[in-house]
This record gives C-alpha cells, structure tokens and sequence, in this order.
C-alpha cells in the first residue's frame, strides 16, 4: 500500500541556515512525537569521484528514502540548495509520491558570508566564501521556492 510522503525542501544558499534550521525543525518534530527523517543532502554527496557526485548524491536520496519508508516514514525534512527546476525533478523522482513544499531561508549576504567563513576555516574557504554570492544567484533565477522566510536574526527555534 502507497502512502502519502510529505517533503519540505529547505533551501537557500551557503550561510543561510539550511542544517541548522533543519536539525532543529527535526528535534521540534520529535519532541511533539511526529514521526520524520531529516536529511541534509550535502551529507549524502560528500566525495571525489571520477564521475558526476551530484548524480550520486540523487542516487543517494532514493536508496536513503526507500530504507526510511519502508520503516512507515511519511514525512521529510530535506536540506538542499536545489538550482535548478531539474533538481527539483530529481528530487521528486527519488521521493516518490511526495507532496514537496520548497522554503527558501534568505540571509543578507554579509550574514551568509561570515557563517560560511567561521564554519569553513579550511584551505577552501575563501571559494567556498565567494560561492554564496554566486549561489544566491542561482537561486533567485531558478526561482522554485513556494515561499521564503528571513534567516539573518532571531531565535533559531522561532525560525524553525
């Protein structure tokens, strides 16, 4: 028997608050006994590969969600920066039967900036850092999101 998969996508560029605002989406979910996954689909595409890592990433997600479903998962929490409407598309394709709804974080971009420099204090910070921009970019031509919600101040569990 089929069953109904509720999708949030939560979605915004580097710095916006994606993982936090999804671990704590998550931990309000399971203090009120509401049965859900949380993925960060970052988490699930982190590797140098001869080939395309995105579509193993994709790969990913399916065989993840097919585990968490057949344990009678009906809801998820995503975290992705989904660029493109053919993301979204394959997103869809590995979450069958799921009524997806994107919210986009926004976060000026000095806000997401310095989070993405204090979280990145590696070798490949300052790409990382000159991404947001770009990345937002992306994001405002792509243009998916159902609606948005400011993530630059306040309470991380308000937001949530």
């Amino acid at each position: 028997m089929s069953r109904q998969v509720r999708v949030i996508i939560i979605t915004g560029t580097m710095g916006a608050g994606k993982t936090t605002i999804l671990s704590e989406a998550s931990d309000i979910l399971s203090s009120a006994g509401v049965v859900h996954a949380a993925i960060d689909l970052d988490t699930l595409g982190i590797a140098h590969l001869p080939a395309d890592a995105r579509e193993l990433m994709f790969r990913n997600l399916a065989s993840v969600w097919s585990n968490y479903h057949s344990a009678g998962v009906t809801r998820l929490l995503l975290a992705e920066a989904v660029e493109s409407r053919e993301d979204l598309n394959r997103i869809c394709a590995a979450i069958p039967e799921a009524e997806i709804t994107v919210c986009r974080f926004l976060a000026s971009m000095e806000t997401a900036e310095r989070r993405v420099r204090n979280r990145e204090p590696g070798m490949l910070q300052a790409k990382l850092v000159s991404r947001v921009t770009e990345l937002e970019q992306i994001l405002n031509r792509a243009n998916i999101e159902d609606f948005s919600i400011a993530n630059d101040h306040g309470s991380v569990t308000k937001v949530a």
